[in-house]
Formats: structure tokens, C-alpha cells, sequence
């Protein structure tokens, strides 16, 4: 059955490969990206490849929440249903460390988008769909103070617990939703991969990006990841496994989650 979905940072990497693999199976992808130049020669680049799917794009910048909140209003203008949401967009490291809105903008891009995204597009996604949220397996225990941008990290320890914090909002979600939401997993896709992250952090050309690409479709459209709401999936010992110890306490949880929503009540009213 041809499936509707949304890859957030689809112009390079992972998710390009991703949004290739899932057109080619002939699915309908959304494309979408900060560069508009870049979105549109992807968007024509997928769009050519032989009995694929349809594709069409979407710019916005997600350090910014007035864009994320955009990108959900313009996603819901042309669809009523969304079959899966894979949040794969994510930072490193940036030139500028804050964002316009005062936020870490690992945080900002890997944790707090995210979840707002996941948020405003629920009533499209229901009950059948997925969210396919990209953890990773450098986690470490997140400072809340730095998850609302008022404490200073490195590179590392922001994207470390950016990551985590993304897979216990996924699992606190997934909880409280139950059988009245979409099923959402976090994955790590493989460590080490040859994204241009992987290359910016640690100099190297890394692994092969279509192994990375092969278990985000299999998380979208496989069965066994159907029923995996608010599970991990670690790809680099191919099985669902525990989290991080942070993951599975329900108050750890719950106090990340409040301050996200924090966050979003502060920028977003």
C-alpha cells in the first residue's frame, strides 16, 4: 500500500537516502530542507527516478519553532493524512551555538522540533501512523538547563543529550498516547555512518549511509516496528533494546517533557 511521509532533513545524508529507498518503492515522500536551491534539485532528482513515487518539498529552517510550526500548518494545507513523520533532521555542531530564540540549537533541531512537529501533525498521523524519531548512541544525561538554553555545553555534550532527550520525550509520548496516537519508536540508525555530521564531529568518511536509509524504511513500513510504540531500536545490534537508564524513569521523563512544553508556551504564544 503506498504510504504518505514526512522526512525532515531529506536534502543530504541519511534522510536523502531514505526518501530515495522509500520513493523508489514507490511511496510519496515530503521532502524537506533549509536550502531551497537544494530542496529543489533533490525534489527533481527523486521525482526522475523510474515507477517512483510522487515528491514534493518543503522549506524550513526547524532552529526556528515559527518554522516548524509553519511546516506543519503547510503539511496539513495539502494532506489529510500522513502515514509516517520520520524526524531525522539533527545538529552537530553550527557557527552560531543559539538560536533567534534563545535555544541551544542542538536542542533546538534535534529534541524540541521534533517533538513540536510531532505535536501539531498527530491529527493527520492517528492512530495507524508512526513517528520514526533519530536517536543515536551517544546519549548522556540531560541538564534541563541546557535544554532551555541557559547553560553553555560543548559540541559533544550538546548533541549527547539532545539525542537523549529526544528518545525520553518518544517514550513519554508514546506512554501517554497509547492506542489514541501514532506508534512512536527512536532509533539509532548505526553509529558512525558517513553523514556530513559524522564527518564535521570526527574527521572520518564513515559507513555506508544506506544502511542507516534501510532501517528507517524498515521502521516505517515493516510490521515488526507496528506495535514498538515507545520502544528503541539500536542498529548497531539490530534489535529493540533497553534505552538509557533516563529513558525508563517516568519522572526524568516527565521533567523534560515540561520543560520542552515550557519552552514552546514561552516562543510559541
Amino acid at each position: 500500500m503506498q504510504k504518505t511521509i514526512l522526512i525532515t532533513g531529506s536534502t543530504d545524508g541519511i534522510g536523502l537516502e531514505t526518501a530515495r529507498m522509500l520513493v523508489s518503492l514507490g511511496h510519496n515522500v515530503l521532502l524537506h530542507g533549509r536550502n531551497p536551491s537544494k530542496l529543489e534539485e533533490v525534489e527533481k532528482t527523486l521525482s526522475a527516478l523510474p515507477d517512483g513515487g510522487r515528491v514534493e518539498s518543503y522549506v524550513s529552517d526547524l532552529s526556528r519553532m515559527s518554522d516548524g510550526e509553519a511546516l506543519a500548518k503547510a503539511v496539513a494545507e495539502r494532506h489529510v493524512k500522513l502515514d509516517v513523520l520520520i524526524n531525522n533532521a539533527g545538529v552537530y555542531r553550527a557557527a552560531e551555538r543559539l538560536t533567534q530564540d534563545g535555544l541551544d540549537v542542538r536542542f533546538a533541531v534535534n529534541t524540541i522540533a521534533p517533538y513540536l512537529l510531532t505535536q501539531r501533525l498527530l491529527p493527520l498521523l492517528g492512530a495507524s501512523g508512526r513517528v520514526i524519531n533519530l536517536s543515536s548512541a551517544a546519549q548522556s544525561p540531560v541538564d534541563p538547563e541546557a535544554l532551555v538554553g541557559r547553560v553553555k555545553l560543548s559540541d559533544g555534550a550538546a548533541y549527547a543529550q539532545s539525542k537523549l532527550a529526544l528518545t525520553m520525550w518518544s517514550r513519554s509520548m508514546a506512554l501517554s498516547l497509547k492506542d489514541d496516537g501514532p506508534a512512536i519508536i527512536a532509533v539509532n540508525p548505526r553509529s558512525m555512518l558517513g553523514s556530513k555530521m559524522v564527518k564535521e564531529a570526527y574527521g572520518v568518511a564513515g559507513g555506508d549511509l544506506r544502511i542507516g536509509a534501510e532501517i528507517l524504511t524498515r521502521a516505517a513500513l515493516s510490521d515488526e516496528f507496528a506495535a514498538a510504540s515507545g520502544q528503541y531500536f539500536d542498529n548497531d545490534i539490530g534489535q529493540f533494546t533497553s534505552p538509557h537508564p533516563d529513558a525508563l524513569n517516568p519522572q526524568k521523563c516527565e521533567e523534560i517533557v515540561r520543560g520542552i512544553e515550557a519552552v514552546l508556551a514561552e516562543i510559541t504564544r
